[in-house]
């Protein structure tokens, strides 16, 4: 079905000539221009946006949201059915949530206005990372300021150049630059392979002093979940730290969407180190770590990205701290969030759609097969009244572009149903892609 979405190799060549012909009616560039167009990905992007702007595709990314984008939003002065955000419990704009991040407002301001350390700490911090920490029967947690910096600093901090970080291949970026960071010994394997994982580890373990294993409890691409008990047991076999990112699991996976540990009915003490973010099920913004009590207060005195960071907005803490009471009180919102995505997939596959290994909780990719593709059939879609993100190269490989769907609980069968009849009439409709020399 997406055959008429790609350039053929004629097209491809037609489409570089009248790139490099543009190049070079522009002339050359100003020195400063010239220096920061050698920033690593630089020119990559610049042909991206050049190649665009001759197939007639508009930018996908940053359209502006006029209100709270849940199952819906308005852009540009209009109602679309929305696949673009992360609300999946529809709190982001509860009233409730609304009330308690006003209330820390009134009473804190808007700001922390200093590291927690110096200055900053709120009682509703502490509130937040009690709550996180029972959410997990572990012994405490910490919340930083940043989802994507919680893994950067944490990894970065933990582990050094004598250690091992093994990682799934899928990992997320903010897991990458951590391992990165800490100077480890870094060895990827095959997504979602937890044979491969011990493969590699058992390989490398005797020659590291730590290793620490990261996973995913919901991968973000792919929409699929990792076999948590083998994780478990391959920790404890290799003497190594298990680390479960659940950044998209918190409120998605489980019966009562408590995470991967509900699914597989592990003991959540069985992992020493939980990551996740606020910025998603939570409503708010910021990550968090929860486990050991002792790495809780390590981490607490000496991570960079905690001890020389200014504290979490009072509201951003106020707003997660209740939008986790009420996922704990209304566990209907994570069956209804289930069924919807489950429906979705299901209607995905009927219509002949690739979607890769997604499990129907919350993510579900449509892979199509080429960047050109994706970006062509986002932006059809928009017309239809669907926002759907692409996913391009170089985040994926081109032939695995896909769009990414992030359903809600608040969609309704409805618009999952219209969605996926938007998408077929899209393909269907496509015309390939040719560029006159």
């Amino acid at each position: 079905m997406t055959q008429g979405f790609g350039l053929s190799a004629t097209a491809r060549l037609a489409l570089l000539q009248r790139l490099s012909k543009r190049r070079e009616e522009k002339g050359p560039a100003p020195r400063t221009a010239r220096a920061f167009r050698e920033l690593p990905g630089q020119r990559d992007m610049e042909l991206i946006r050049e190649a665009a702007g001759a197939l007639g595709l508009e930018n996908p990314f940053f359209r502006p949201h006029e209100g709270i984008a849940g199952a819906t939003t308005r852009i540009g002065n209009r109602e679309v059915v929305n696949f673009g955000s992360y609300n999946y419990l529809g709190l982001n704009g509860d009233r409730r949530v609304l009330a308690a991040a006003h209330a820390a407002i009134e009473r804190y301001g808007v700001s922390a206005s200093a590291s927690r350390m110096v200055s900053g700490e709120r009682p509703v911090h502490a509130a937040l990372e009690e709550a996180l920490a029972a959410h997990y029967g572990v012994d405490a947690a910490l919340a930083l300021v940043s989802g994507h910096a919680t893994n950067v600093t944490v990894l970065g901090h933990l582990m050094g150049p004598r250690d091992l970080i093994l990682h799934d291949a899928a990992i997320h970026n903010s897991c990458a630059e951590g391992a990165r960071l800490s100077g480890a010994r870094r060895i990827a394997f095959a997504h979602n392979d937890w044979r491969a994982a011990e493969k590699e580890l058992a390989a490398a373990r005797r020659g590291a002093r730590r290793a620490l294993i990261v996973i995913e409890g919901h991968y973000s691409m792919d929409g699929d979940i990792p076999e948590l008990p083998r994780f478990v047991e391959m920790a404890r076999r290799h003497d190594a730290w298990l680390m479960v990112d659940e950044a998209h699991g918190m409120g998605v996976v489980g019966a009562t969407g408590r995470g991967i540990h509900e699914h597989w009915g592990v003991d959540a003490k069985d992992v020493d180190i939980w990551m996740g973010t606020l910025s998603k099920t939570l409503s708010g913004c910021g990550g968090y770590i929860a486990g050991n009590a002792d790495l809780i207060a390590w981490l607490k005195h000496s991570a960079p990205g905690f001890v020389y960071s200014v504290g979490m907005a009072p509201a951003l803490a106020a707003a997660a701290l209740e939008s986790l009471r009420i996922l704990h009180a209304e566990p209907e919102r994570v069956a209804r969030l289930q069924a919807n995505a489950s429906m979705f997939l299901r209607l995905a596959k009927e219509a002949g759609l690739d979607t890769g290994t997604s499990n129907g909780l919350a993510i579900v990719p449509v892979i199509v097969g080429s960047s050109v593709g994706a970006a062509r059939l986002s932006q059809a879609l928009f017309d239809r009244g669907v926002n759907v993100q692409p996913i391009l190269y170089p985040a994926v490989p081109d032939s695995s572009a896909r769009l990414r769907f992030f359903l809600s609980c608040e969609h309704s069968e409805a618009q999952l149903r219209g969605t996926i009849a938007a998408v077929r009439s899209a393909m269907a409709g496509a015309q390939p892609a040719e560029i006159d020399g």
